[in-house]
């Protein structure tokens, strides 16, 4: 096994700016890898399929279209289920992880972990997260209407979207040497501003980290807001502390495929996502694929928590070329040349 697999070092004090929130805070923890495990790799492997960025494009939209995926609401419930049934027509089992969160406010969110398995059995695994809820306010700094509703297109759709067009693929030609787990994590964005407390974001991604059962994946991949244009993935903080190993292995292919404009040799700061729970309860090392290319306080892109977060800033170059790497992640990690 490779070392950055046996080890995973969380020792050291890191400073989180959470996903959706800019005020920072503090912690300290460790978390081992997962147990190593042998496998032997695909002496037949499929090769590298195509990515299709026009089918990852429509995938988004179709979030989109159901109107913001809050907890709790009809749009929520109607996308939910179209999730489950494009994972099932995709060839996955799918296990919808059902719980009730309670937000911040004391608010229960009726909420759903979609989680699809391709080659379930197979003991060696690797799990591709995004998160499918969007954010109940917009409250973003750059937000000047009281009433703004966020679409969420980058911020959550455009993760799922590439994950249906890589479960597309995968059931296309399943690897047969690993397993793979597309999570779709729920109540990512229902967390408290302001400087609230970091367990008040990423409630899905808590409740699966709780329950990951066996065999629990070797490492995992987190994207997030990877569709908009110009997009720069600098290596963040804390998966530069998980597993630097992997992010290097992960920049080093994309820039190697000729997406270094995306991939970025850039190191950034720690943000509280759904890969920091993954990481301190489920604790196998997941890092995070999160654009950092806005000139904002925050860090991120302008739309980020306004309504501006919408089609409109989605690209296709953006989706392909996230999309491309990872697709190229997992089939080589089968044919063991990643």
């Amino acid at each position: 096994m490779r070392t950055f697999l046996r080890v995973l070092a969380l020792s050291l004090p890191l400073v989180f700016t959470a996903c959706g929130d800019d005020n920072a805070g503090s912690s300290t923890t460790t978390a081992p890898a997962s147990a190593p495990v042998e496998r032997l790799p695909d002496p037949n492997p499929h090769p590298v399929p195509r990515f299709n960025a026009d089918s990852a494009y429509a995938f988004v939209a179709k979030q989109v279209s159901f109107g913001p995926r809050v907890m709790n609401t009809p749009a929520h419930d109607a996308t939910e289920a179209w999730l489950i049934g494009k994972l099932k027509a995709f060839g996955a089992e799918v296990t919808p992880q059902k719980f009730t969160a309670t937000a911040y406010d004391g608010t229960p969110l009726r909420s759903t972990n979609i989680i699809g398995r391709y080659n379930p059995q197979a003991p060696y695994r690797i799990s591709l997260a995004a998160h499918w809820d969007t954010r109940h306010i917009a409250d973003s700094a750059l937000e000047d209407d009281p009433d703004a509703v966020v679409n969420g297109a980058d911020d959550g759709a455009s993760g799922v979207g590439v994950l249906l067009e890589v479960a597309r693929l995968l059931g296309e030609a399943t690897p047969r040497s690993i397993g793979v787990d597309i999570l779709l994590f729920d109540a990512e964005d229902y967390g408290e501003s302001g400087g609230g407390a970091t367990e008040s974001w990423g409630l899905g991604a808590q409740h699966y980290s709780r329950n990951v059962g066996s065999p629990k994946p070797q490492y995992g991949i987190l994207l997030d807001m990877v569709g908009a244009k110009d997009a720069r993935f600098a290596r963040e903080g804390i998966s530069m502390q998980v597993a630097p190993q992997l992010v290097d292995r992960i920049w080093s292919l994309a820039q190697s495929m000729r997406f270094g404009d995306y991939f970025v040799n850039q190191n950034q700061r720690p943000v509280t996502d759904d890969h920091y729970f993954v990481n301190t309860i489920a604790r196998y090392p997941m890092i995070d694929i999160i654009n950092f290319s806005g000139e904002t306080e925050s860090g991120f892109v302008p739309h980020w928590h306004t309504d501006d977060d919408n089609m409109d800033v989605i690209d296709k170059e953006t989706l392909r070329a996230v999309g491309q790497v990872i697709t190229a992640v997992v089939y080589r990690e089968a044919a063991g040349t990643f």
